[in-house]
Order: C-alpha cells, then sequence, then structure tokens
C-alpha cells in the first residue's frame, strides 16, 4: 500500500490542475482577450488582459505587468483582477497589467522533468516547463508590448504546480521577470529536486534586484518543502533578492491564495 502523505500529494494535485468555474463572487471583470499561435508550444493560446480604468481612459502612462499562470476566464483571472482592481483603487498598490496565460494541459506546461515513477502518473505528458517558458519569454512578452503601453518591470503570480513553475523559473532564469509570487508550491516534484538544488542556483544569482514571495498551508507535502527552501534562502544570503515566506499552518490548500493574496500583492507592489 502506498504511504498516506503520497496518496493525499496526488489528490491534490489532480484537483488543483482541473480547469473550474469562477467561484460565486468572483464577477468577471472588463477586459481584453486574443490569441498566439505559439510556435515554442505548437499550439494556439488564449490570454486574458485586465487593467486599471485609468489606462484605458488614457490617463495613466505605462504599466508594469503581472503575469499570471491559470490565467483563463473560467479560472483565476476573475478573482486577481477584481483583487487587483480594489487595491489598486484603495491606493495599496500601484497601477498594474494583468496577462492571465489560459491552460491548455496544464501539468504539461507546469512541471519540469522528473525520475519519479509516480509523477508521471498525473498526467498523459509531464516535464514541459522548459517549453511554456520559452512561449511566455519569446513569444508573449512581445505581444503583450506590442499591443499595450508597458514598462519593463514583470512578475508572475502561481499557485501550487503554478507555484511549482514560478519557483522554478525563479531558481532557473532569474532575469525573466522582477518579482516573483508563489502560493502553495509543489516543490515534492521530483522528490524536492528544485529545493535540493536550489543553493546551487543561487550562487548564479545575477545582479539584478529581485522579490520572491511564497506561503505555504498546513498541507504536509508543501510545508515539507518550502520550509527547507527558507532556510536555504536565509543562508545564501543573497543580497539583490529581497523575499518572504508565509507560513499559513491553518489554512487548507484549498484556501491558501485567497488568505493570503492581498498580503503577497501589497508587499509586490506596494
Amino acid at each position: 500500500m502506498r504511504p498516506l502523505p503520497y496518496f493525499t500529494l496526488l489528490t491534490l494535485v489532480l484537483l488543483a490542475s482541473c480547469k473550474h468555474a469562477p467561484p460565486v463572487g468572483d464577477p468577471v471583470p472588463r477586459h481584453d482577450t486574443f490569441t498566439i499561435a505559439s510556435a515554442q508550444v505548437g499550439e494556439t493560446r488564449t490570454i486574458n488582459v485586465w487593467m486599471p480604468e485609468a489606462y484605458r481612459s488614457g490617463t495613466a502612462g505605462a504599466l508594469p505587468v503581472l503575469y499570471m499562470l491559470d490565467g483563463g476566464i473560467q479560472e483565476d483571472f476573475p478573482h486577481i483582477a477584481n483583487t487587483l482592481a480594489d487595491l489598486v483603487a484603495a491606493q495599496k498598490i500601484r497601477p498594474v497589467m494583468l496577462v492571465g496565460i489560459e491552460n491548455t494541459q496544464r501539468r504539461r506546461d507546469l512541471t519540469g522533468p522528473t525520475n519519479v515513477a509516480k509523477d508521471k502518473e498525473i498526467a498523459p505528458v509531464v516535464g514541459g516547463s522548459a517549453q511554456f517558458r520559452s512561449f511566455v519569454q519569446n513569444e508573449l512578452f512581445a505581444e503583450v508590448n506590442k499591443r499595450y503601453r508597458t514598462t519593463s518591470e514583470k512578475g508572475i503570480i502561481g499557485e501550487s504546480l503554478a507555484g511549482l513553475f514560478v519557483t522554478e523559473t525563479l531558481l532557473l532564469t532569474p532575469d525573466m521577470f522582477d518579482f516573483y509570487i508563489a502560493f502553495d508550491p509543489s516543490l515534492w516534484w521530483n522528490d524536492q529536486h528544485l529545493v535540493k538544488t536550489a543553493r546551487e542556483h543561487l550562487m548564479k544569482f545575477p545582479s539584478a534586484p529581485k522579490k520572491f514571495w511564497f506561503a505555504s498551508s498546513g498541507a504536509e507535502d508543501i510545508y515539507k518543502a518550502t520550509g527547507p527552501l527558507s532556510e536555504t534562502l536565509k543562508t545564501a544570503h543573497i543580497s539583490n533578492l529581497t523575499w518572504e515566506y508565509v507560513a499559513a499552518p491553518n489554512e487548507q490548500h484549498s484556501t491558501i491564495f485567497r488568505a493570503t493574496k492581498e498580503r503577497a500583492l501589497i508587499w509586490a507592489l506596494h
């Protein structure tokens, strides 16, 4: 019989990897939608864009961009867009543009390679994060900059497997974004390979200032990896990496995003 923690872990992944309708209370805000025929991932991708009304009216200039994983209209895009709208209106954060990337094969795009057989059972194809990252970096950035008035400042936000991708991007290609936000990142993937190799990647960290905010719920398979990552960050002493780790043991995997979203966004965008 498989150990219970791994069964729990797999269940969480399967639930978090499914598309879901926007919860009640998340009205779909005014937004733009366009598609990109991507050569990097070999398919057409749907992109949703929200911006403050001041930008639409022309009274706001160029904006920094927050790229969002799980960014479909039937995913978490309305939730985060509405949160940003409230925070901007309350002057708790700087105005920012939100670019949501809708999923096609979530478990393929958001995971790196794995040597763990059980990991590979979550989907027919896994381990495509490098190709997906190339799509974002080499195709999506240019398209967004062409269509909208943007500054050079960019961030990325994601939860669960999307949080895994956010953390992997920080460690493997840190120059890609200026700030990184990860909720309950699935760092157990590939036997915690990212955590185990974090110090090696941090020793190659670029000189530009970066910010990393991450949080964990009371899910055992999550905090057993996020805790060690925070310890590595403490002892690595990367002077240009500003980071914060929030342990929220009373939250569940299904509640951590909403429970800590405002704190994360204010920290990154105040």
